[in-house]
């Protein structure tokens, strides 16, 4: 039997996408709408059509879930038009709503389509990740749907819906997810697993290139998205991204789900990308979710392979220019004799440097060196008698950079 493997760091891995609720969720005046249905008549479905709250329609048939497939290639069509023939066999999140397929040639039986796969499809240029395209217009959770799906689909297919409504946050906390945001998951495969923990580094170096690419592509001024550690991306100081990768372990190879939430056009409770760009007078020019999702496949397809032979010690140059936290100060616990005592301030310069100050516990001060990443994806740190140290969130604070606990290495 298989066994479930949390990529990220046990924190991480439950709060990467958190952002969607705590930033996104719409004003409890405004709640987000109950599933679009499918009704079995022979009119054109819309997503307009609702489910009343018994879990039927309102028209009294049951609820349906739609997926539509597309592909790059006749090669991917034709794995489309299988997959819609095990309809039967896909599972979504243990919801217990039917599911109706539809390919890219029955697209028109929508009104309207909210995501346009050609524009998509045009600008990918991958040899594997992204050329079979899942999208629905209301799904709980596309990492759900990947996951759960993962025997049944063609590695590297992504499946991307308009609004979430069941995602995943920490201590299986539900949040939502509402339109405007980029909410897509797909899938890989790794066999060295001394790898995997830092599989989320490349995913959030590719969605800051993604986002870079498209606006070049664009003439669009440049957004300063930064990566936080581990696993988020904010703007001008606030969250507009997070990152989930999970993954489980069968017949020799992990089989990984990687997940991405980006927000594109919710000004509010915070910030968004397009909101940024008009505040720098971009006029009417915006970004699209199919410029970000084609450009961060085309961009992560490259650094992967870089990842898988050379290693991550090749990206690390361009992760550090991207990451946040340089001339930031950050919290650190220390425990001494079983308890937490007063915290460490760091303050991170340039090229992961920081120099950590510990108070009311020694006389004398003493300073560390952040180094950079461990192998296993948390900071390494060093003292200066060249000790090596881990830094691990406390699995308490939402923000990774209060509660960092000192493990010795070695």
């Amino acid at each position: 039997m298989p066994f479930f493997l949390a990529v990220l760091p046990s924190v991480a891995a439950v709060a990467a996408f958190r952002f969607l609720r705590r930033c996104l969720t719409p004003p409890p005046h405004l709640p987000i709408p109950p599933p679009p249905l499918i009704s079995p008549s022979t009119k054109p479905f819309s997503t307009n059509r609702l489910s009343s709250s018994s879990g039927t329609t309102m028209d009294g048939h049951r609820p349906s879930t739609l997926l539509l497939l597309a592909g790059k290639s006749a090669e991917e069509n034709d794995l489309a038009q299988s997959l819609k023939s095990k309809t039967e066999t896909l599972k979504l999140g243990g919801e217990e709503e039917e599911i109706r397929i539809l390919l890219q040639h029955e697209m028109d039986s929508i009104t309207p389509p909210t995501f346009n796969s050609q524009l998509y499809m045009d600008a990918l240029s991958t040899s594997l990740f992204g050329r079979l395209l899942i999208w629905s217009p209301r799904l709980s959770s596309t990492h759900d749907l990947v996951s759960q799906n993962f025997s049944e689909l063609p590695l590297g297919t992504v499946c991307i819906t308009d609004i979430q409504f069941k995602g995943r946050g920490r201590a299986k906390n539900a949040w939502d997810s509402p339109e405007g945001c980029l909410l897509f998951s797909f899938t890989l495969q790794m066999e060295d697993g001394r790898k995997l923990p830092l599989l989320q580094y490349v995913v959030s170096l590719a969605v800051t290139e993604a986002i870079n690419e498209s606006c070049r592509a664009k003439g669009l001024p440049q957004l300063d998205v930064r990566i936080k550690w581990p696993n988020d991306l904010y703007l001008d100081g606030l969250k507009v991204g997070g990152i989930l990768c999970t993954s489980t372990y069968r017949s020799k190879k992990f089989n990984v789900c990687s997940g991405i939430g980006l927000n594109l056009d919710n000004e509010k409770p915070t910030t968004c990308l397009n909101t940024t760009l008009q505040k720098w007078g971009s006029g009417t020019n915006r970004l699209t979710r199919e410029d970000i999702l084609a450009a961060f496949f085309n961009s992560f397809e490259n650094l992967y392979e870089i990842f898988l032979i050379q290693g991550f010690q090749v990206l690390e140059e361009l992760y550090y220019k991207t990451w946040l936290h340089s001339g930031q100060k950050v919290i650190i616990e220390e425990q001494h004799e079983g308890k937490s005592v007063e915290q460490i301030v760091v303050t991170v310069q340039v090229m992961w440097k920081c120099r950590i100050s510990l108070k009311n516990y020694n006389p004398c001060d003493i300073s560390y060196i952040i180094q950079g990443l461990t192998s296993s994806g948390y900071l390494l740190a060093t003292d200066e008698d060249k000790k090596s140290y881990e830094l691990h969130p406390d699995g308490n604070s939402f923000d990774f950079f209060k509660g960092l606990v000192r493990r010795k290495l070695g």
